[in-house]
């Protein structure tokens, strides 16, 4: 496993870390925990949450899970935005607040390394905001702030505003079809040293190739799974899209790679991308993926992609 600085932070994070929103949801507990310590085996250090996963439940099984294990061994991040309860949402003082202490009492820790803003909250003054976000890590409550699926102009206005914490991370999407993030998201946040912490570099399982054009989705995937295929993003799973990842095959066989392998490679190749979040729902996934921290794609490689998904990638 290789590590990378996350920001102007003195985090230094794997460039694989895990996800806790699908290894909770729909997995065994028993899987779930071998999933967890498996990643500690292969050299994975951040792991990232919410308080909004299964309404505090990822939360409370991560407390679970990570006692007895030295605190200093590894990176824990969580967020706060989306609502635990009918009244409890959003990024005002007040919840930030209670948010933080509810999220450590379920993690069972003093501290989180990370804390970030799951989205932006248009109903309450971006200052109020910062002003509580730097409350929280004057209080030693969090090391450091971080923010998902902010705007540039969202991002510059935090920058803006005086005497507050410096945000240290981004949590946008990112992955070989969704690139949305490259054109200003990145430089902004390069420029003031803010990291990339990606999610669905496997653009919802669709880079993996298991998704088969005008076929219905396998069984046990993650698209034919009630419970969770509300998240996935229909536009990715059109014909045209499958099709082009159906193309990218030969270009794993060839190196030697699965496809999640080359899809977590190419994220890597970034400058830009401190880490890439990785969901699982068994151990050797965990072992697979992690592959991928020690894969370096030359010019070739990157441009063969391109020219299979021109016409499919979202910028």
């Amino acid at each position: 496993m290789k590590y990378r600085k996350l920001g102007n932070s003195e985090l230094l994070i794997s460039e694989i870390s895990l996800g806790s929103w699908g290894i909770h949801e729909g997995v065994e507990k028993e899987n779930a925990e071998a999933c967890i310590y498996k990643a500690f085996d292969m050299g994975i250090n951040f792991i990232d949450t919410s308080n909004s996963y299964a309404a505090g439940g990822a939360e409370s099984f991560l407390g679970e899970v990570l006692q007895g294990i030295d605190r200093s061994s590894y990176l824990l991040a969580t967020k706060v935005f989306f609502p635990t309860s009918p009244v409890d949402r959003g990024l005002s003082a007040a919840q930030i607040k209670k948010q933080i202490d509810a999220s450590l009492n379920r993690l069972r820790t003093d501290y989180v390394d990370l804390y970030q803003c799951h989205r932006y909250d248009p109903d309450t003054p971006l200052e109020e905001t910062m002003t509580a976000l730097t409350e929280v890590v004057r209080q030693g409550k969090a090391r450091y702030i971080g923010f998902s699926e902010w705007t540039p102009e969202q991002i510059q206005s935090a920058l803006d505003i005086a005497d507050v914490e410096s945000f240290v991370s981004s949590q946008p999407q990112y992955s070989m079809l969704w690139r949305t993030p490259e054109a200003e998201v990145f430089p902004l946040c390069a420029a003031n040293g803010i990291g990339q912490i990606v999610w669905s570099p496997l653009a919802q399982g669709v880079l993996t190739g298991k998704y088969q054009p005008g076929q219905a989705p396998p069984a046990n995937s993650r698209a034919a799974n009630e419970k969770m295929n509300w998240y996935l993003l229909e536009e990715l799973f059109s014909d045209s899209i499958l099709t082009a990842v159906q193309n990218l095959k030969p270009i794993a066989q060839n190196l030697g790679l699965n496809m999640a392998q080359l899809a977590f490679a190419w994220v890597l190749h970034s400058e830009y991308v401190s880490s890439a979040i990785i969901g699982a729902s068994r151990p050797q996934q965990i072992v697979d993926n992690v592959g991928a921290s020690e894969v370096q794609l030359d010019a070739d490689i990157l441009a063969a992609i391109d020219n299979i998904l021109v016409s499919v990638v979202r910028k």
